[in-house]
């Protein structure tokens, strides 16, 4: 399914004012003909997990047993927000919901083995990253902590037990310089981290000024290590460059194209263009590199290509974007078609 936008051009026609040249001299009197004109919006809907085969006799079995015995069986999702691929073949999805994380794989979610002896739920999970080792750093906003999942599986733990945070959120990875940073709601900042989770700097603190913040939450980095930071409250989007010095923003409250009313979500694909997850516009907006606003999809509902208070997103390298359709219980995968 290719999903289509469009531009209304108005073309003013001086017909009446022409007639009214020749006849009787100039007049302000004017005929508008407005005509539309139709893009092809590049991304285009390719899958979803669970996928749309999924037998629903099957998920509703699962589901009553899960309301009559509780979260003891591996039930698949429920409000997941965020889903990152390590492979062409599996992904790590994190789901608020159940409280844990899935490692999806051949259409099963399997739940870690080190996770289910975890003692306790993740009460509040927000955001992920990759390291370059395959390691995967995850937040919980209300344990307070950043927590490190080996890429063998066989680990998990706080990246840096004597790290103090407040409520963070959205984490992202540098490669640029080796860094971490991770979005702290209740401070109002950023902390930027070493890989050992050693805090380094922090940037901003409560305000509307640059760099300044009003609860943000998610964080994107870019291969040139610029952040793309969601400053949620004051609906905008703050940019950084490697060294934590801001660059611009842009964006502000309100109900139309091109503005937010709950931004979540970013990321940004290899052309530089920024995608932003708006929950209560139930889509994704999409903004050039100046932050100009080009186009978006998505609407609410439930069939493929809509939305239910999205979340997370995520493109890899080849243009494939995840998306946490958070209250559809699951991931959508786009494509951006990048032929032209």
């Amino acid at each position: 399914m290719i999903h289509y936008f469009s531009h209304k051009v108005k073309i003013q026609v001086a017909v009446v004012g022409l007639l009214m040249l020749f006849f009787n001299g100039y007049s302000q009197d004017s005929t508008y003909v407005e005509i539309e004109f139709f893009e092809i919006n590049k991304v285009q809907w390719v899958n979803q997990i669970p996928p749309l085969q999924q037998d629903i006799k099957k998920q509703r079995k699962r589901w009553l047993k899960r309301l009559l015995f509780g979260n003891n069986d591996i039930l698949g999702l429920q409000k997941p927000v965020l889903a990152i691929p390590v492979n062409a073949a599996s992904s790590i999805i994190l789901d608020q919901g159940n409280g844990t994380l899935y490692i999806y794989e051949e259409d099963k979610f399997e739940i870690p083995k080190i996770v289910r002896k975890r003692e306790g739920k993740f009460t509040s999970l927000v955001s992920a990253s990759l390291l370059p080792n395959k390691d995967l750093l995850f937040t919980d906003s209300k344990l307070d902590g950043i927590f490190k999942l080996t890429e063998d599986l066989k680990s998990i733990g706080l990246l840096n037990d004597s790290l103090k945070l407040k409520q963070p959120t959205g984490i992202a990875y540098s490669s640029l310089n080796n860094q971490i940073w991770v979005v702290e709601t209740g401070a109002h900042q950023i902390s930027i981290l070493d890989i050992h989770g050693n805090r380094i700097k922090t940037i901003g603190q409560r305000g509307t000024g640059k760099g300044e913040f009003n609860f943000p939450t998610y964080i994107w980095i870019d291969n040139k290590g610029i952040a793309y930071v969601v400053d949620a409250l004051n609906y905008r989007i703050q940019l950084f460059d490697s060294a934590g010095n801001f660059l611009s923003m842009f964006g502000e409250n309100g109900n139309g194209t091109g503005y937010f009313a709950s931004p979540k979500g970013i990321a940004t694909d290899s052309h530089g263009n920024i995608y932003v997850v708006d929950a209560l516009f139930h889509g994704v907006q999409i903004f050039d590199a100046q932050g100009n606003y080009l186009y978006q999809f998505g609407k609410q509902g439930r069939q493929t290509g809509e939305f239910w208070m999205p979340s997370g997103i995520y493109i890899d390298t080849n243009n494939f974007i995840y998306v946490a359709d958070s209250y559809n219980s699951r991931i959508q995968i786009f494509q951006l078609d990048i032929k032209e």
